[in-house]
């Protein structure tokens, strides 16, 4: 994937993240990783595998957000997540 393609997945999964945390019924705090890692779509200038990470990192948080429990299928797509997030943090 090419880095404006990933800036575009970015952005999209932002406005999903902002939908959900107008939501009386999902935690907001789920998305507090994210916040924390200061990587947004519109810092063109962050490498690539900052934004990568940061797409992982928020996938998790969505997938945690629409799960059931661990077992549903968000469930193991937030589970997935996770673990491709530690990958590409590693690789920053």
């Amino acid at each position: 994937m090419h880095k404006d393609e990933l800036l575009e997945l970015h952005e999209h999964m932002v406005t999903i993240m902002e939908y959900f945390r107008e939501q009386d019924e999902i935690d907001s705090s789920l998305f507090d990783p994210y916040g924390e890692l200061d990587v947004t779509p519109d810092d063109v200038h962050k490498s690539k595998s900052e934004h990568k990470h940061a797409v992982f990192v928020l996938g998790n948080a969505l997938a945690n957000a629409m799960s059931e429990d661990e077992f549903s299928d968000a469930g193991r797509v937030g589970k997935r997540m996770k673990e491709l997030a530690e990958d590409a943090e590693s690789k920053i």
